[in-house]
């Protein structure tokens, strides 16, 4: 009984299809969600203003944003093993500062090596899944993606709440510190997939890449989601805590927005034999925006639930959408490096939109983050609208 349970072990550890990406993508967001929404109520708890807050929240972007294309390339030349491995110790390092001093200053080193660590294993596992995958069913590939991510979302909120709440600020990096220990090892199982390269690109012609239309739409239509899941997740513990909410209330309404997401990207691969990418985008960026423009006008618990929802709906269509016609519109010897441009995109947007915000509420109060996020998203429809040709080269 023994030697089989021995070979069992091996033959597993031997095996990294798609599925052990999904877990491995579940365990390494789960790491970055226990404590995202703990990071502002901890660096509030320290004495730290709005705009301090938005600082502290853009550098989470702001080395991922100068390293994100080389991260890309990193994956195409030597595969995509190394970086996560290099991204999980980095993680691990990352939540060791918060845990042991309590000051300002160890938050933003901790985010400093956070941001770096997430850019190099998110560019890898989804170059990993897009090389697993066929055209045919990389929609519905990045989309059970997009779950794990979003399943993660869900748990890490409520998680990091319950032990800041219970226990200690201090302690929710204790837990993810442990919780980044074990992925470590099984990175050794990530295929490494090298892409022959016949010249070293600069950043010009990488940028250059941005004159597909396709790619184009994927990257602001990205852009927009994760600046305005980032504002939500930075700003509403700060709005909900003068509503006298607890931390607590405060991770399972920012969890509703993971379980929305879970559940239409369980649905989005039927929704799309029905409905276009486009109509998708632009349907779920106006909700989005929608919800963010009525999130002020209330101070009853149900509602934001409720309004967390619909923005989770919204927000969780354009992720996995993104990463496909991303993956798709790429040079096939350079899909590292346009899923890194990506995310340079998106980490661009992470980085401005929290300094802009933060100035904003601490000029006009918190309130208007809302607002005016609702709106720009809102008005960030412009640039995804449907367009014909474009639907037809994604079809």
């Amino acid at each position: 009984m023994k030697g089989r349970l021995l070979l069992f072990l091996f033959y597993y550890g031997e095996i990294y299809d798609v599925k052990n990406n999904y877990i491995f993508s579940f365990r390494f967001q789960l790491i970055i969600n226990i404590t995202r929404p703990i990071i502002t109520l901890y660096a509030s708890n320290l004495g730290s203003n709005t705009l301090e807050i938005g600082i502290l929240t853009a550098a989470f972007a702001f080395f991922p944003l100068l390293l994100a294309l080389q991260a890309g390339r990193i994956a195409d030349k030597y595969g995509d093993r190394y970086p996560v491995i290099f991204g999980m110790i980095g993680l691990a390092i990352g939540m060791f500062f918060p845990y042991f001093f309590s000051a300002i200053w160890a938050l933003y080193i901790s985010q400093f090596i956070v941001g770096i660590s997430n850019i190099f294993i998110a560019v890898s596992l989804q170059n990993v899944i897009g090389n697993i995958a066929k055209e045919s069913n990389r929609d519905q590939y990045f989309s059970m993606f997009g779950m794990a991510v979003a399943a993660a979302s869900l748990v890490g909120p409520v998680l990091g709440g319950y032990i800041s709440e219970h226990y200690s600020y201090n302690n929710v990096f204790l837990v993810s510190l442990l919780f980044s220990i074990i992925p470590i090892f099984i990175c050794f199982k990530i295929p490494s997939i090298k892409k022959e390269r016949n010249n070293r690109n600069s950043i010009f012609e990488s940028i250059g890449l941005l004159k597909i239309p396709l790619l184009k739409k994927a990257l602001i239509s990205s852009a927009l989601v994760l600046y305005s899941r980032d504002i939500f997740v930075a700003y509403f513990p700060i709005f909900a805590t003068k509503a006298n909410m607890s931390n607590s209330q405060i991770g399972w309404i920012i969890s509703l927005q993971g379980l929305a997401m879970i559940i239409i990207r369980f649905l989005l691969p039927k929704l799309l034999e029905y409905i276009s990418r486009d109509k998708i985008l632009l349907t779920s960026v106006l909700l989005a925006g929608a919800s963010f423009l009525l999130i002020p006008f209330t101070h009853n618990l149900v509602f934001y639930c409720v309004l967390s929802c619909l923005m989770g709906f919204g927000l969780g269509c354009g992720q996995p959408l993104s990463m496909t016609t991303t993956y798709n519109a790429s040079p096939l010897n350079r899909t590292g490096e346009v899923l890194g441009l990506r995310l340079s995109t998106n980490r661009l947007s992470q980085m401005i939109a929290p300094l802009f915000f933060g100035i904003v509420g601490s000029w006009l109060g918190i309130i208007s983050v809302f607002l005016v996020s609702g709106i720009f998203l809102i008005g960030g429809t412009w640039f995804i609208r449907e367009d014909k040709k474009t639907e037809n080269l994604s079809r």
